[in-house]
């Protein structure tokens, strides 16, 4: 077909198409007609002539016409006509750039036109060129902007550049519910070109070079929405709405590249003196902040290498729009109080006073301003605003920045703020995202001094906190700080230390800045919760400061630290809140709670409540005593929250002050029995104020639970609970080279005793001796209103008091009271249906199973094994790991009685042995436990073979089981399964009654604890595998595994010094490890001239010089000065001689049976040295 015949074909299809709507309304036909001649033309026209001059005649100049007319035709036959002319203006153009950009400036705004009327309908091919063609556009309009374009107005380019985008915002609108991944990714990537294009415009020399002054002044001239910062402004707002729809299923080259455009642009601002302040820049910052708040909030890939940019540039904005003369009238405190006192100026956490000094200004700014500036921009002292509140009180309602915001004069105020929320937000971001790298930014972003001072300049999240005008700012910095203690990494803030001269030099340790930093958030903190009235501020502030006490190493910090807070908090909870204060005054009491709960306790504290408590009075100085406030509010029945809170609080004082809560028995005796009280049907309560939702079962239980958990506190301090009374491990005492390093226990569930000092001594008062006048008032009046309690939780809490009583209290009590607490744990382990009580119960017994009174009564025994074997078969783990833990302890009360003497049963002990054999194939926290039951076992049962002695034939059945069972644990079970095992073995090494060498399972045995002592990560269980491998008192004994046993220990010996620990927390174990290592290593040298193997005598000879060396280390260290008494350190340092000498005397015997006289010599010096 020819074209004249194809071109006469289509002509006729067009007569077609315009008779079909002949009979219609003639709206559309001009669209049609001027389309269908633009189909008809291109079909004439050569491939290789412009089609530019076509468009102009038939298109674009009728543009109003069409874009008016468009509306009555389909979306579809629209659509294609539009992507016909973007195909034929942009992919079939070779005009030169300023016709081109005439010809698509008027393109993009007829498209814009129509997109408004038309809803288009897309697909991937007419999405991607769609895409492409605009794409292509904009970067012509934006490499066209020059700064003689900008200063003669001529704004055409870049409003054809916001129409482009408007554009795809508004298809974009109706196709994102049908387009796939791909084609959200292919607008991402648009949008970011977009954005580096006009990026590269407008720090290109032809744009921000010359005379910058004159380029803001003309920028001032071109209408606000048609500008490169507006261009920018909307494509972050694209970018930022796409990641918010879409962000979770972007891949991660999407994600990364989206980021280096923003730290591109960012690292940028960070570059500038000064951010520009107007209300495009404001809308431009603010489009860009939400953007990377959407970008951050799903990190696909670490931000490591970002962190410190983004924190540079987002710095920027703490003060942005508070500059110049704003600043001073918007840069001072929130609220004003009469009393700026806060706490001991000694302490620095006082307002900062500088009389004649002023905000810092960088040299082009003073110049500038001129003499005066430092007058009138001077910052105003706190004090001075405490008279005049009304520009904070007095505020206009804005749909984002209400409630009490400040006056908002104008849009770019509020503008500006938007943008310095946006910025906190981000910082958030940054710190949720990567903790770990944010950590060195905190220098950055918090003070390390004159915390409230205003800084005009350098401001940080605390100046946001304490001066922005605007309480979303406020409340933005407060979550970001709360982000930032919640986040940073549980070691990080413990190195703090507070020091009054901690910069020497240039350099400033970071434990110095760290300590100074947390000085000023507590000066920070307080200052705000004192003189703040807002509810909506108030509770972040309280959350902040609960974060922040927690994270304080106040041990590090002035010892008048915690008490100054205290204080504080006890001032602000007396002084009230506005309207219902109940959730306000519960965050106070719960901060008042954490810092009671700071470890270790607070000496200075302590003296502080016992010098409340001696005087008699419930002030002290004018206000109330810190423990009449607790007490105040723990009886307040009308308001469970704060009662609560308050019994929390009690508590805290009960587990890290015993000695004061001795002191005060009878108080807390008082009101835990009043709020016990609440259980009995006949108390009303129609009174309580019930919040959150609460019933006023669940509002009673929670408190009645609390009151409780007070009660054993109390008890526990004043009976001296120190822990579950195990007994001594006589091996370990006598250990000469052990009981240098012998580490106090710390037990969780104990208080905190050994806070003493002579200064304060005079303030005790008489204590308790031995706290069974106390348990008999508890057990007589508190317990039995609770113990058979409708709540599991009531009741468990109820029994989990008989697990803090001591031997000395319950042989003090009389026999009623002792077979109460007997009869109460047996009944709740046993017939008690619910796991919680079941559990409590289990540990009662498994404490009470440890003391010699009963231990020595085999019908208590009996019943104590039956209500521990039961619960191993329990279906809740929880309830199996405290009856296993019963089992265990039971054991070892059972060994320490035969050890005495007593006769055991053995059909008792074979039950006990196969019950503990089940549980080693339970969960670890099991096993463990049931590890350590078979330990005390193996150490006294008769494993000898005897015809004569049956039990001994029944035991030594068991044996190889037991044995294997260790083997299996050690393989599958966690540390403290393998720390256990390696006891179990110590255990039965000890037992007199076995032939370790006869047993075909010993090598494996000794293979498994050389295993553990060179490999392990954790130092205890090397302690434990090298204390096992010292047991055997005789070379017989070790068997074939003795030459293996000698020539390990030398290796680790020797490599000792790098030692590799991947457990930082065992650290603290490397000087204990040692000191066995020694210990165990003297006694197989001791035992080393007996042998017959000849490897191993090589071995000694090949090593002597190593081993000369290690002794004369050891000697001399045996005249080092020891922590124990002269006593003690004098028979310490006799046994560690004897020890010595042994070992030396016998390597001396070996070496002079071999012939080595010369080596035997120089062993006999270090031998003589030290006799």
């Amino acid at each position: 077909m020819t074209r004249a015949d194809r071109r006469s074909t289509y002509r006729k299809v067009c007569n077609g198409c315009l008779m079909e709507v002949a009979g219609s309304a003639a709206s559309g036909r001009t669209w049609r007609i001027a389309f269908l001649t633009l189909r008809d033309e291109t079909l004439m026209t050569s491939s290789h002539t412009s089609f530019l001059p076509l468009l102009d005649n038939l298109i674009f100049s009728n543009s109003s016409t069409l874009i008016t007319d468009v509306s009555q035709l389909p979306p579809h036959e629209v659509t294609s006509d539009v992507m016909l002319m973007l195909e034929l203006a942009v992919g079939k153009t070779s005009e030169g750039p300023q016709d081109m950009a005439d010809t698509f400036v008027k393109l993009c705004h007829l498209i814009n036109g129509v997109s408004h009327r038309v809803g288009l309908e897309m697909n991937s091919s007419y999405w991607t060129l769609m895409l492409n063609s605009l794409g292509r556009m904009v970067e012509l309009f934006v490499g066209k902007v020059s700064t003689r374009e900008v200063q003669s107005g001529n704004s055409a380019s870049i409003r054809a550049t916001i129409e482009c985008l408007e554009t795809i915002r508004c298809i974009c609108n109706t196709y994102r519910r049908k387009c796939s991944l791909s084609d959200i990714v292919q607008l991402v990537k648009f949008l970011l070109s977009v954005v580096e294009w006009s990026h590269a415009s407008l720090y290109s020399p032809s744009y921000s070079s010359g005379n910058q002054r004159c380029a803001a002044e003309s920028e001032s001239k071109i209408p606000r929405d048609y500008s490169l910062w507006e261009v920018q402004t909307i494509a972050f707002s694209m970018i930022g709405d796409l990641f918010s729809s879409f962000g979770t299923s972007f891949q991660v080259d999407t994600w990364q590249s989206t980021i280096e455009v923003l730290r591109k642009v960012i690292d940028i601002l960070a570059s500038k003196t000064l951010l520009v302040e107007d209300n495009v820049r404001s809308r431009f910052y603010t489009a860009l902040l939400d953007c990377l708040h959407m970008v951050l909030m799903d990190p696909k890939c670490s931000i490591s290498d970002h962190v410190a940019g983004f924190v540079a540039g987002l710095r920027k904005f703490f003060t942005y729009g508070l500059s110049d003369s704003g600043r001073t009238q918007t840069m001072h405190p929130v609220a004003n109080n009469k009393d700026n006192k806060l706490i001991s100026p000694s302490l620095g956490l006082t307002e900062s006073r500088k009389s004649e000094s002023g905000p810092y200004r960088p040299p082009h700014l003073r110049k500038k301003d001129g003499p005066n500036i430092l007058k009138s921009e001077a910052p105003v002292s706190l004090s001075s605003f405490e008279h005049n509140s009304s520009f904070v009180e007095h505020m206009s309602s804005d749909s984002d920045y209400s409630d009490s915001d400040g006056s908002v004069k104008n849009e770019d105020g509020l503008r500006s703020s938007k943008a310095r929320v946006a910025s906190i937000i981000c910082i958030q971001d940054l710190c949720q995202a990567d903790p770990k790298s944010f950590t060195a930014q905190w220098t950055m972003l918090l003070p390390t001094n004159d915390v409230l001072q205003p800084r005009n300049y350098e401001a940080n999240l605390m100046t946001c906190l304490l001066f922005d005008p605007y309480l979303k700012a406020r409340i933005a910095s407060a979550s970001t700080l709360a982000a930032m203690l919640d986040g940073a990494p549980s070691v990080f803030l413990q190195i703090a230390e507070y020091k009054e001269s901690a910069r020497h030099g240039s350099f400033t340790a970071l434990s110095s800045s760290l300590g100074q930093i947390l000085m000023q958030l507590h000066s920070g903190i307080l200052y705000s919760i004192q003189r703040e009235n807002r509810r909506r501020l108030l509770a972040p502030l309280f959350k902040i400061l609960i974060l922040l006490i927690s994270s304080t190493p106040y041990s590090r910090m002035p010892v008048d630290l915690l008490p100054a807070v205290i204080s504080s908090l006890q001032t602000r909870i007396e002084a009230g809140f506005p309207g219902d204060q109940t959730g306000l005054l519960a965050l106070a009491i719960s901060c008042l709670t954490a810092a009671l709960s700071t470890s270790p306790s607070s000496l200075p504290l302590q003296e502080m409540i016992l010098v409340e408590i001696s005087t008699g009075t419930v002030e002290t100085r004018g206000k109330p005593a810190i423990l009449h406030t607790i007490f105040q509010y723990s009886e307040q029945v009308t308001s469970p929250m704060i009662s609560f809170e308050a019994l929390q609080a009690l508590r805290a004082v009960s587990h890290n002050y015993p000695n004061v809560i001795v002191a005060c028995w009878e108080q807390v005796s008082t009101i835990v029995y009043k709020m016990l009280r609440l259980t009995i049907p006949e108390v009303p309560r129609r009174s309580w104020d019930l919040h959150g939702g609460n019933t006023v079962g669940s509002a009673v239980e929670k408190v009645v639970t609390a009151a409780i958990k007070v009660l054993d506190e109390c008890l526990r301090a004043i009976s001296g609970f120190n822990g579950t009374e195990d007994p001594f491990d006589e091996k370990l005492l006598n250990e000469p080279f052990g009981s240098d390093c012998i580490r106090t226990k710390k037990i969780s569930s104990a208080p905190s005793y050994g806070l003493e000092d002579p200064e304060i001594a005079k303030y005790k008062l008489k204590a308790c001796r031995s706290g069974d006048k106390e348990w008999s008032e508890a057990i007589e009046n508190h317990l039995p209103i609770v113990l058979n309690h409708s709540s599991p939780v009531v009741r468990a809490a109820s029994v989990t008091c008989f697990a803090g009583i001591t031997s000395s209290v319950f042989s003090s009590l009389s026999k009623q009271n002792q077979d109460f607490i007997l009869s109460s744990s047996i009944t709740a382990a046993v017939k008690d249906e619910a796991p919680t009580v079941k559990s409590a119960g289990c540990r009662a017994i498994g404490v009470m199973a440890c003391f010699p009174q009963i231990s020595h009564s085999a019908e208590i025994i009996t019943k104590f094994i039956h209500a521990a074997e039961i619960n191993t078969h329990n279906q809740f783990v929880s309830v199996r790991i405290t009856a296993s833990w019963a089992l265990a302890n039971i054991c070892d009360s059972i060994r320490h009685c035969i050890s005495m003497g007593l006769s055991s049963d053995s059909a008792l002990i074979a039950s006990l042995a196969k019950c503990a054999l089940r549980l080693t194939t339970d969960g670890d926290k099991v096993k463990s436990n049931a590890v350590r039951a078979l330990g005390n076992l193996s150490r006294f049962v008769q494993f000898e073979s005897n015809l004569l002695n049956s039990a001994s034939s029944r035991h030594s059945h068991w044996l190889d089981q037991m044995v294997q069972a260790f083997l299996s644990c050690v393989t599958t079970g966690n540390v403290k399964v393998q720390w256990n095992v390696c006891h179990a073995l110590n255990n039965l090494f000890q037992n007199g009654t076995l032939r370790l060498q006869d047993m075909n399972w010993a090598p494996s045995v000794f293979s498994i604890l050389l295993l553990l002592l060179r490999d392990s990560s954790n130092y205890k269980i090397r302690i434990q595998a090298a204390a096992a491998l010292a047991v055997p008192a005789s070379i017989v004994q070790y068997g074939t595994a003795f030459p293996d046993v000698v020539q390990s220990l030398e290796h680790i010996l020797e490599n000792v010094g790098s030692l590799q620990n991947s457990v930082p927390a065992s650290y603290q174990y490397r000087v204990a490890l040692e000191k066995q290592l020694t210990s165990t290593t003297l006694h197989v040298l001791g035992l080393s001239s007996a042998t017959d193997n000849q490897a191993l005598k090589d071995f000694l000879i090949k090593k002597a010089t190593f081993f000369e060396e290690w002794f004369k280390v050891l000697c001399a260290s045996l005249g080092e000065i020891s922590t124990q008494s002269e006593a003690d350190s004098s028979s310490n340092k006799s046994q560690k001689t004897e020890i010595v000498c042994k070992a030396i005397k016998s390597l001396v015997d070996l070496y002079e049976a071999m012939n080595h006289h010369a080596i035997a010599e120089r062993f006999k010096k270090l031998l003589n040295s030290i006799l």
